[in-house]
């Protein structure tokens, strides 16, 4: 665990930065309780991508906490605010234990080969999280197979085929514009019939209001489950941290193309909306796998909500520059 914590401490040091440090800021040069500090707050949060109803339901906490503890002094607030925030991000989460599994979602393995489908909108680092997941599977002596059902970008393919590269796993690519269905379906039997671990399959990425593109996803999943009826085993989305609210909407609609599993967080490392982890607590029943923290292959982590209250509620202003500089 202490590994893990030092390296997703380091990772988001620059985020953590951005979040608190701009409502330090503000308790700081209002040097008092009242209205105007509150209505400050309030308006990071919301800047931060925290949500209007999380924000609502945070500020509503705050006001109620300084009101019975009668607290006068500014500098109190920011303790005080971690602290509501921290137990939101945590109710109704299981206590941390003390093996709690640095690598939860690789390790969660149950049938052969284990189907991942990769779901979501152009830009948000899908081949590249892709690449990432390959690299740490085949680092713990796992076979790869990474299925390309992008037919119709050749740069995506030949992307994702660099990374496969890099991972040590193997790629499957088809002709162009064949249609996505039938790839997945080659893929996933030669994947059966290869005795792969791990197929790793890369959807086209897509506008959830384009209704053609998203009854595509329906027709992959019904491709592999005429193989693997209880496939895929997980349907993760890909969400980009910088997008904020924009994050929620393509989740509901990506649900209701293809059910999902869980998401995928990248580029939480340099991010100024810090507050789109308590956005996400809020409005999606959906549990985020993993986040990304940097452009490194190794820069992908099994998320575990303690693991991450500890790292973001934690680091004071000489750690993030310290992080920094250790970059």
């Amino acid at each position: 665990m202490l590994s893990i914590m030092k390296k997703l401490r380091r990772k988001i040091a620059t985020t953590k930065s951005n979040f608190w440090g701009r409502i330090a800021q503000s308790i700081k040069l209002r040097g008092k309780v009242d209205e105007e500090m509150m209505d400050e707050i309030e308006e990071i949060l919301l800047r931060a991508d925290t949500g209007v109803e999380m924000t609502m339901n945070i500020m509503d906490r705050l006001r109620d906490e300084i009101h019975v503890q009668k607290i006068e002094d500014a500098e109190l607030v920011m303790d005080l605010l971690q602290s509501i925030m921290r137990d939101i991000l945590l109710e109704g989460e299981a206590e941390e234990g003390d093996d709690a599994d640095e690598n939860a979602f690789f390790n969660n393995i149950h049938a052969k080969p284990w189907v991942i489908v990769f779901v979501g909108v152009n830009g948000v680092g899908k081949t590249t999280g892709i690449g990432k997941i390959a690299n740490r599977f085949v680092k713990m002596g796992k076979s790869v197979l990474i299925v390309a059902a992008d037919t119709f970008r050749a740069a995506a393919i030949e992307q994702l085929e660099i990374w496969a590269e890099r991972a040590g796993a193997h790629f499957i690519k088809s002709q162009a514009n064949a249609d996505p269905a039938a790839v997945v379906y080659d893929g996933v039997n030669s994947a059966m019939a290869r005795g792969y671990d791990v197929v790793l399959i890369d959807t086209a990425g897509r506008q959830p209001t384009r209704d053609r593109l998203m009854a595509e996803l329906s027709k992959i999943e019904r491709s592999i489950k005429k193989l693997i009826p209880e496939a895929p085993h997980e349907v993760l989305l890909v969400l980009d941290a910088t997008t904020g609210q924009n994050a929620i909407s393509q989740a509901h609609h990506f649900d209701q193309a293809i059910k999902l599993s869980g998401l995928i967080l990248s580029k939480y490392d340099g991010t100024s909306k810090g507050g789109i982890i308590f956005n996400l607590k809020e409005n999606l029943n959906l549990p985020v796998k993993l986040i990304g923290v940097g452009e490194q292959i190794d820069d992908l982590e099994s998320f575990n909500i303690h693991h991450f209250v500890n790292a973001f509620f934690s680091i004071d202003a000489h750690e993030a520059e310290e992080a920094e500089t250790e970059e």
